[in-house]
């Protein structure tokens, strides 16, 4: 049911006379409105299109082709006239529009196909570009109206518009516009989640809108929004409507200065809502949720609306909101942005490179004690981000001036002959490479360090970059001809796992060795500082537990990492969301041990900490033997100095996993690894996602649900089933304790990831029924009978500084190539920290 807040009729008609003086407070420098194949104009919503003829020192085509229908059923199903006629092109056709306001614009392209002559629009396949820029490839229009609409940034003078038909066919559009944006209707930067960072670069991405949605509302139709846009009803998108109720309470919506505008949108979307039924039970626990339908392989940006509406007095409206199995807001307070009730507020998340067709928001009740559960939304905006598409300079003339045609050929004529001559002196080179036998793969030998004329590509991100390494010959330069034949020229059939950064591919090496190469998206949230960090970081490190990196290669401006090739793929997968084997508990354990090793190493390798930042069970592959290592390192940052406590940064990192001292404070240790292990402990003890917004409220997070489980000791009662009277009780217990100190609330009250080492290794040995009396006192008769390191480590001088035993310690473990990893474990075990354990 609709309802609607009492209040009397003078305040609605000042109101009213408000919105109406209000409505049309933008007003566009650009503002070209064309009916395609009119020969009058054509007013819809009190906006003028000009008929086509008018405007035809804008168009280029080859043939004059205007349609038109008197169909009634065009006007009956859309009650608009400009569908009513068309312009047809049989080849290329070109719009120009001059512009006058350099900055972001909007082009909406209107369709409806119909039968003229022997023309069947519903048949018609084409391609449309902007500034050379493809907006729609192999677009057929289906049945029915529809308005596609982009936004893009113009700096030149002329914005171009391009109809490209496919072989065989023909394009139409019955009408278009170009209009200017409010340069604060799309700000440059956003959030992103999973990993958590601040996105920049909005500014060069192409956007289509591909849902404009008024939460609790009616349409509302073009004449009543400023800008001109339709914002649809929520309904059809709801997953469940009886879970929601309708509210509206327009007079409420008070915008403030420094806050949206009605160009953001208007009040009809900010005073209504759609609100969480929760009625008057204070133990409701569920999550309104609407899905909608995307395109995968493609980041979207996701514009959330909200006006507290609803609340009577401050702070009294607390809730979360998730996108797909993310949280974004936890224990969200409207309140707080103005210190009032009724200000407009919006928020911008860019996701990642979509794997599903669907797209999820979800709101829930806070966590919060003694706040009554409820939740609002009142809009939304789903954005497709082209990133593919920059380039937004003047565009590149169709055709050459003749007095130019001689320089032309001149330059082409040098370019041929540049070209052949680089090919003779390539032939000589690959000749010689082949005959003295070098680099059987094609590789190039580079080191890592990339300062001055270290990295060779012409027009390479790298090539001015700072990457800096003391390991300068750890790795390969790979062209990147090299990769494609690696993995069948990017096969999508060859894709193994797709993450923030790009995809990942299977790939195989010319002798044969497996390869997993990771490449860059440009769609990715991630970037050229990822890229670096990743190469400087494994270029330092060899270590069994951190999954190694063969290569990279930057030529083309492309940006893809070479990995050793990880056969059982990632820890997550084995857990949960595949149909592979479950793992036994002590396969568990022992992967939790390895990567606990490949951290400590990270934290205690070098004289200053590397905090991995991303620990997560999809950052933990496994080899064939599945043996564990730590992966991704392109969120990683160098710990605090020697006299300091703490790194201050942006947070980074995934919902579910983020240390939450870390995300408060923005102050970075090494114990935020450690917390976000932790929950990796309690998910491979669970085997379910960190994040389900799906389950009840209380089970959503995973920390936080196994939390309460192990302090009242039943721990047992939430266990992967498969793991059900398998795992011992005392193994059991001392693995849930040790989850259970990763995750305390302070980074201090943690342990260092040594313990958590120590402790797991122990957790392992109490599955196995190998301690019967004191662990300390059996572990160190283990270590006499083991190794003569120990030895050399007791007779190390007491003055000893424990920088030099650590690295007297790694040089002899480098020389133990025939002492088992679980006896190296044991012995490991006595010389690392006791506290915490």
């Amino acid at each position: 049911m609709l309802c609607v807040r009492s209040f009397k009729p003078l305040v609605w008609v000042l109101f009213l006379f408000c919105l109406v003086s209000l409505t049309n407070g933008f007003d566009p420098i650009d503002n070209y409105l064309i009916d395609c194949g009119s020969n009058t104009d054509t007013s819809v919503d009190s906006r003028v299109f000009r008929a086509d003829n008018s405007g035809s020192q804008m168009l280029s085509t080859d043939e004059n082709i205007m349609a038109n229908t008197t169909a009634n059923s065009i006007s009956a199903t859309t009650g608009l006239r400009l569908y009513q006629t068309a312009r047809i092109f049989k080849g290329m056709s070109t719009y120009k529009f001059r512009i006058q306001n350099k900055g972001r614009h909007w082009i909406r392209l209107y369709f409806y196909p119909f039968v003229y002559q022997q023309y069947d629009m519903s048949r018609a396949t084409f391609s449309v570009s902007a500034q050379r820029i493809v907006i729609l490839s192999n677009f057929q229009p289906k049945n029915g109206s529809a308005v596609k609409e982009f936004s893009l940034n113009v700096y030149s003078d002329e914005l171009i518009l391009e109809f490209a038909p496919s072989k065989d066919s023909f394009a139409f559009v019955n009408a278009l516009e170009v209009v200017s944006v409010p340069a604060e209707l799309i700000p440059d930067g956003a959030q992103t989640f999973a990993p958590v960072a601040r996105y920049q670069g909005l500014s060069q991405q192409v956007l289509e809108t591909v849902y404009r949605v008024n939460m609790g509302g009616l349409l509302v139709s073009p004449s009543n929004d400023t800008l001109g846009r339709t914002w649809l009803s929520d309904q059809n998108f709801l997953l469940n409507k009886n879970l929601v109720k309708m509210v509206s309470n327009i007079p409420a919506v008070a915008y403030v200065s420094g806050g949206p505008t009605r160009d953001i949108a208007p009040d009809s979307v900010y005073g209504t809502a759609s609100e969480m039924n929760s009625g008057s039970d204070p133990n409701s626990n569920f999550n309104v949720t609407w899905d909608f339908d995307v395109d995968t392989g493609f980041q979207y940006l996701i514009r959330l609306h909200f006006c507290d509406i609803v609340s009577v007095s401050l702070h009294q409206l607390y809730f979360n909101v998730f996108v797909n199995a993310s949280i974004v807001f936890q224990d969200l307070d409207l309140s707080t942005m103005n210190n009032r009730l009724g200000t407009p507020y919006f928020v911008d998340f860019v996701t990642g490179s979509s794997a599903s067709n669907k797209l999820r928001i979800s709101l829930g009740r806070s966590s919060l004690r003694d706040v009554s559960p409820n939740a609002i939304l009142n809009g939304l905006e789903i954005m497709k981000m082209n990133s593919s598409l920059t380039g937004l300079g003047p565009a590149i003339p169709a055709t050459a001036p003749k007095k130019k045609v001689g320089l032309i050929v001149g330059l082409v004529l040098a370019g041929v002959f540049s070209i052949v001559m680089l090919a003779l002196v390539l032939f000589f080179l690959m000749r010689r490479r082949k005959v003295t036998g070098d680099d059987q793969n094609s590789k190039i030998w580079m080191p890592f360090s990339m300062i001055g004329g270290n990295s060779h590509s012409s027009g390479s991100k790298l090539s001015n970059g700072t990457i800096e390494s003391t390991a300068s010959n750890q790795g390969y330069r790979f062209p990147f001809a090299v990769m494609q034949d690696a993995t069948n020229s990017f096969d999508e059939g060859w894709v193994i796992g797709v993450g923030g950064f790009g995809k990942v591919y299977k790939g195989t090496l010319k002798d044969g060795t497996k390869v997993a190469v990771k490449r860059g998206n440009s769609k990715s949230q991630q970037g050229l500082a990822e890229f670096r960090t990743e190469i400087e970081m494994l270029s330092q490190f060899r270590h069994r537990h951190l999954v190694a990196l063969i290569g990279y290669c930057d030529e083309r401006n492309e940006m893809i990492l070479v990995y050793e090739y990880m056969e059982n793929g990632t820890l997550k997968n084995h857990l949960y969301g595949s149909e592979l084997p479950s793992l036994s508990w002590k396969q568990r354990l022992d992967i939790c041990i390895g990567s606990a090793r490949g951290l400590h190493y990270l934290h205690t390798g070098y004289a200053k900490a590397i905090i991995h930042r991303d620990v997560k069970s999809a950052n933990i592959l496994l080899d064939e033997n599945l043996m564990s290592k730590v992966a991704d390192f392109g969120l990683s940052k160098a710990g605090p100095e020697l006299d300091q406590t703490h790194v201050s940064t942006a947070v980074k990192g995934s919902f579910g996993y983020l240390d939450p001292e870390y995300f408060r404070r923005q102050q970075l240790t090494e114990k935020s690894d450690v917390y976000s292990f932790g929950v990796v402990l309690f998910e491979v003890l669970c085997a379910r996602p960190v994040i389900d917004p799906s389950l009840p409220r209380e089970q959503v997070n995973l920390a936080e649900w196994a939390l309460k489980w192990q302090t009242s000791g039943r721990l047992d009662q939430i266990i992967d089933p498969n793991l059900a009277g398998k795992i011992r009780a005392d193994s059991l217990r001392k693995f849930g304790e040790t989850a259970e100190k990763c995750l305390a609330e302070y980074g201090v009250d943690r342990p260092t990831m040594g313990d958590v080492l120590w402790n797991l290794e122990y957790v392992l040995q109490l599955q196995d029924a190998v301690v019967s009396h004191d662990p300390d006192e059996d572990s160190i008769n283990r270590i006499g009978e083991l190794s003569p390191l120990v030895h050399n480590v007791n007779l190390m001088d007491s003055n000893t500084s424990i920088t030099d035993r650590h690295q007297h310690f790694t040089n002899s473990i480098d020389g133990l190539d025939d002492v088992s990893e679980s006896s190296m474990s044991q012995v490991f075990s006595q010389i690392v920290k006791s506290e915490g354990r």
